[in-house]
């Protein structure tokens, strides 16, 4: 019995002895909660101004806000295609750029009959470096551009650097990065003078984490990222708008002809590019840099919640 009453004598002197040790331990737990809770808070705070008051609150007509016709850069691309749909149901006329004009054509004379807005379509051949542009600048004489839209060329497969031809790394390099810079070069000094205008340029998720067999993806969607931050710093206090749109998979009801998109089925998280692109127009000069579409934002946001050391795990287990 005596022995029973010294340890509990001595228990209770330890636990004495710890006490503030304890409630130290408390607190900082108790401060790291409130702290995790704060920024959560933050974060539905943002989801919903960035994804859902635009929906809800009226604005003004985008043409009045930014101008009347919208260039198009990587229009075989389904969600660049159902985001230049878009802007025409709002009004906007569209000049598509491509290097080859049948894969929009249609879509162009669609555009006019169903929206009653002006489309050209320019034929831009970029191996001839400077003379490239002279064309796009004809387009845009004496027309009030109010957007540019970039749009990023995916890769059909996953496919390791080695895998690929030399001339498609070529290729996908220069659609994807020289020729969208070269785009923005063409169109931004005539929102300038403007002084309005937006810069939208679509990427991929992919710029958030590295992805197996995706190494010229993630890396021209980086650059694409990076490139529209730089430019809404430098350019935004004199009234053009830039945002980087970053969407995830987006589905496909049909496999286009010229595009190297893979089908898939819709979904929650896989909107159809109609779906999708409207999300996105709504989010034009409310944030420079989201996912468009709330859903992904939710990806997103457990994405780069994930310690870079266990995605490269995951994705190694993956590949093997």
């Amino acid at each position: 019995m005596a022995t029973v009453d010294s340890f509990q004598l001595l228990y209770g002197e330890i636990s004495r002895s710890f006490n503030p040790y304890i409630e130290t331990l408390a607190l900082i737990g108790a401060l790291y909660a409130a702290r995790r809770a704060v920024i959560l808070l933050r974060d539905c705070c943002a989801l919903v101004r960035v994804h859902f008051l635009p929906r809800i609150i009226p604005s003004k007509k985008l043409t009045q806000r930014f101008g009347d016709w919208a260039v198009v850069y990587g229009a075989a691309e389904t969600v660049a295609k159902a985001y230049a749909e878009e802007l025409a149901r709002h009004g906007v006329s569209i000049i598509f750029v491509t290097q080859d004009h049948t894969s929009v054509r249609d879509t162009a004379a669609t555009l006019s009959q169903s929206y009653g807005v002006e489309t050209v379509v320019v034929a831009a051949d970029f191996s001839l470096e400077k003379a490239a542009g002279n064309p796009i600048k004809e387009a845009l004489r004496g027309k009030d551009i109010g957007f540019l839209v970039n749009c990023v060329e995916s890769v059909a497969s996953p496919q390791s650097l080695i895998e690929m031809p030399e001339q498609s790394v070529l290729n996908l390099v220069n659609k994807n990065v020289a020729v969208a810079t070269l785009m923005t070069r063409l169109v931004l000094p005539g929102m300038l003078e403007r002084s309005r205008g937006a810069v939208v340029n679509i990427s991929s998720g992919a710029c958030s984490k590295p992805l197996p067999g995706r190494v010229t993806l993630t890396a021209s969607t980086g650059y694409m990222d990076h490139f529209s931050r730089a430019l809404h710093l430098e350019y935004s206090y004199k009234g053009i708008f830039v945002q980087s749109l970053t969407p995830f998979q987006i589905a496909s009801s049909e496999q286009q002809p010229s595009s190297s998109t893979p089908m898939s089925r819709p979904g929650w998280f896989v909107p159809k590019p109609e779906v999708y692109a409207r999300h996105a127009v709504s989010t034009l000069g409310v944030s420079n840099r989201t996912t468009g579409y709330w859903p992904h934002t939710l990806q997103y946001g457990l994405m780069k919640r994930i310690p870079e050391w266990i995605w490269v795990l995951g994705s190694r287990m993956l590949i093997s």
